[in-house]
């Protein structure tokens, strides 16, 4: 018994390690509802879209006109440390063709499903394209980058401001904001409707993202599509708990997600005869194997534009109008030349200088000078990308310049003095 017991823990360790690799939104969801308010916001989401399936289900119109497709505009941030992270704008379009193959139920590899399921798959009658007019009605072409002196991103939102050397979101009412990036542990994650506007969106690992460039087992561009089903308001199959509810009426309950690629019925939670819906978006499978909607996931994700639902407002977004300014707004500063300080001229007699262009955060540190003998011989802090250290006051010999960032970064680097 005891042995079954450790078995049964290893087994479950090993699940939540997968599961960690594929997508952090609902421990990111849970994190959002320890507040209160936005609780309250998320929950009155969820009541919206409720109320909204009743009146279908009733024949109570909509109030969003019938058979149009939705088009949402969509800015790509890509956040780069090093070349490799700064994909390129073909990678990005690749992402957005996926994207609307899948949406729109146009992939040939529907028809792997079983035949029950493939019954249930739909045309989720939703596309995206990269935005034309940024939030000043400028041109653009729906994808920004900006160099970033972190090498590695949580999921923890930081990514989402320039404040912490990441990008800003466009106005999350009028455009779907994607973030790229070294992103650590997941391969993505996602806001819920009704979370925080300036926080609204996707984050997705630049080795996750589109249909070229990325690691081995997301070349099919499907991590951003299972995201953009918790961004519009659609829970993983398993409903988050044991034979959970997914709040979706034609996906059977199933115990958990699924590892791997299966290729028999897998039956738990007395979902017999077709046993779990493993080939959905909104599961954990390897992406070669999920390939559908289905009608119900689509009724709870085109709620959220009807008449004051939590996504509408982006049925009258400027951001796929001609924009009013032809003008593009210039890149920011160039990249750095390397990536870690560089101390020059080394020897020196008399001044030397530290570039610390790849991190502006080493501005206002205090630097540390020490000889062989570990003794502090001067202090220089830090007030330039490009500081200037005068050590003509030394006698001649062999130090050390130390510092060290509040991230843990820290520097020693060895200079002779002549």
């Amino acid at each position: 018994m005891k042995q079954g017991i450790i078995t049964l823990f290893f087994f479950a360790f090993v699940l939540t390690l997968t599961a960690q690799v594929k997508c952090s939104s609902y421990t990111y969801q849970q994190q959002q509802l320890s507040d209160p308010d936005r609780n309250a916001t998320i929950q009155g989401v969820e009541r919206f879209i409720q109320d909204r399936l009743t009146a279908a289900q009733s024949g109570r119109p909509s109030g969003r006109p019938d058979g149009i497709i939705i088009k949402i505009p969509v800015v790509v941030h890509i956040v780069y440390h090093t070349p490799v992270e700064k994909i390129s704008d073909a990678q990005v379009i690749s992402q957005i063709n996926a994207l609307n193959l899948y949406f729109r139920r146009r992939n040939a590899d529907t028809a792997s499903a079983p035949a029950y399921f493939r019954s249930l798959g739909a045309d989720c009658e939703i596309e995206f394209q990269l935005a034309i007019s940024d939030p000043r009605r400028r041109a653009t072409s729906g994808i920004e980058r900006k160099y970033t002196p972190v090498t590695k991103w949580g999921a923890d939102d930081k990514v989402k401001f320039s404040s912490e050397t990441g990008l800003d979101a466009w106005d999350s009412k009028s455009y779907l904001n994607i973030w790229v990036c070294n992103l650590d542990k997941f391969a993505g994650y996602a806001s819920f409707p009704g979370g925080e506007e300036k926080k609204d969106g996707l984050v997705i690992s630049y080795t996750a993202f589109g249909t070229t460039g990325t690691a081995a087992g997301y070349s099919l561009g499907k991590t951003a599509v299972h995201e953009i089903g918790h961004w519009l308001g659609l829970k993983h199959t398993w409903g988050d708990d044991y034979c959970g509810d997914d709040g979706v009426g034609d996906t059977p309950k199933q115990a958990s997600y699924t590892i791997g690629c299966p290729n028999t019925i897998r039956i738990t939670c007395s979902n017999a005869p077709y046993g779990d819906m493993y080939m959905n978006y909104m599961d954990l499978t390897n992406d070669a194997c999920i390939n559908m909607f289905t009608k119900g996931q689509k009724a709870r994700m085109l709620a959220l534009f009807d008449p004051g639902g939590a996504r509408s407002t982006l049925l009258s977004s400027k951001g796929l109008n001609m924009p009013l300014f032809m003008d593009i707004p210039l890149p920011g500063e160039e990249d750095p030349k390397w990536l870690h300080p560089q101390l020059y001229p080394n020897p020196a007699s008399s001044e030397m200088t530290l570039d610390l262009s790849y991190d502006f955060r080493w501005i206002g540190k205090i630097i540390f000078v020490t000889n062989l003998q570990g003794q502090n011989v001067m202090n220089v802090q830090v007030t330039s990308k490009n500081q200037r250290i005068n050590i003509s006051k030394l006698q001649a010999g062999v130090y050390f310049l130390a510092a060290k960032k509040e991230d843990g970064e820290s520097m020693k680097l060895k200079f002779v003095k002549l």
